[in-house]
């Protein structure tokens, strides 16, 4: 049985240039694993729109995973999200609005909602193994409140109403170190190392 697993970036925002997690879903929709399809997307930058073109990205693939990749500036290490809240608030965030400049504050994604949804991935599983592959790995308590948190609540909202048999979450990565020339106190890791630990993740799911 083949798995068809579904990798999701995005388009750069807050004034940066680049945004390595279209170029990690890109690269590894290249790669060929033995028992796994993978197919990518790039997801805008932009409230509520985020979830819409990654909904209409799984009713057409119909993907047996679903693994949404995020930037997180000045995090250390691959972090593994566990949960998703009902809420949108870029004030919070600290953020100039997304890239449309929507400022949401205190904002219910979905307004009858559950207050929070966890993800469905093996978080656990997955951080052990990219730590004893020698990636620096955690699992992370808040995915934010800002574009990653709206994408992550957003699809496990979908999948539960439409009672599908799919796993999902959502993983953050660190700035590349090309990113932070300019900012040598910020923490980086290289893109090279970054593609290592996706391809980690996903063949922990064909287990």
């Amino acid at each position: 049985m083949i798995l068809k697993v579904l990798v999701t970036g995005f388009e750069p925002f807050g004034g940066m240039e680049v945004n390595p997690t279209a170029q990690l879903s890109q690269a590894i929709s290249e790669d060929e694993i033995n028992g796994i399809e993978i197919y990518s997307a790039t997801l805008p930058v932009v409230y509520d729109l985020c979830v819409q073109q990654l909904l209409l990205k799984i009713e057409e693939i119909s993907p047996d995973v679903v693994i949404s990749c995020g930037l997180a500036f000045g995090r250390a290490s691959v972090t593994i999200e566990r949960i998703g809240i009902n809420i949108k608030d870029t004030a919070g965030e600290g953020q100039k609005g997304d890239n449309q400049g929507d400022k949401p504050i205190d904002e219910r994604i979905i307004p009858d909602g559950p207050d929070g949804l966890f993800s469905t991935l093996p978080i656990r599983t997955i951080t052990t193994q990219l730590k004893q592959a020698g990636i620096p790995a955690q699992i992370s308590n808040s995915a934010g409140t800002y574009i990653c948190n709206n994408t992550l609540y957003g699809m496990l909202h979908y999948i539960i109403e439409k009672n599908l048999a799919i796993r999902a979450g959502f993983i953050h990565f660190p700035a590349t170190p090309e990113m932070t020339v300019d900012k040598p106190n910020v923490a980086s890791m290289a893109f090279e190392t970054q593609l290592n630990a996706l391809r980690t993740i996903v063949k922990s799911l064909a287990v």
